[in-house]
């Protein structure tokens, strides 16, 4: 098994400190997932980047979370899954949709559902999407602009869940109570 550094700002590639910083700005802390991406300043800007457009965007914070939280179970990143659950109730989503999500469910509540289920079938049809499932997302109350805007969620889900995948790094203390098998 090939092991990934978990790099500190201290120990990362000049070209990832930047990336670091800002997510330990963002966070509050440095997650274990970003110390494993600075591996590669290319990945670790990226994800940056993302990070950035997609928090700056017209979703609320609950929304992207609906969307991360799915894309990890989705993924089965249990690093992932871990992390979002925790994020997703910080947000104050209601608990049972949070559960609802980690059991592969929708949410009850029809735009969240309508969110998780886009985001869901983007990544199960590999973004093949057919009219029926825009549809169904638009009259739920989303804009054209909206499904467009899931594609760059689900895009910087992909860059951590997959490299959770990759590196498997340990899940942090602080999101053990989340822990999540598949």
């Amino acid at each position: 098994m090939t092991l990934f550094p978990i790099h500190t700002i201290k120990s990362a590639p000049e070209g990832s400190k930047p990336g670091l910083q800002t997510l330990q700005s963002a966070f509050g802390m440095l997650p274990n997932i970003a110390g494993a991406i600075a591996t590669s300043p290319l990945l670790i800007n990226s994800l940056v980047g993302l990070f950035g457009n997609v928090h700056g965007g017209s979703f609320t914070e609950p929304q992207i979370q609906i969307v991360l939280l799915t894309d990890a179970v989705t993924n089965a990143s249990t690093w992932a899954v871990a992390f979002h659950t925790a994020l997703a109730l910080e947000a104050g989503i209601d608990p049972a949709d949070v559960q609802a999500i980690r059991n592969g469910r929708l949410p009850k509540d029809g735009k969240l559902s309508a969110l998780s289920a886009l985001a869901r079938t983007m990544i199960e049809k590999r973004g093949r999407l057919d009219d029926q499932d825009v549809d169904q997302f638009i009259a739920a109350g989303f804009g054209k602009d909206h499904a467009l805007e899931v594609i760059a969620i689900v895009a910087a889900s992909t860059i951590t869940n997959y490299t959770a995948s990759i590196t498997r790094p340990p899940l942090e203390a602080a999101f053990q109570a989340h822990a999540w098998a598949g």
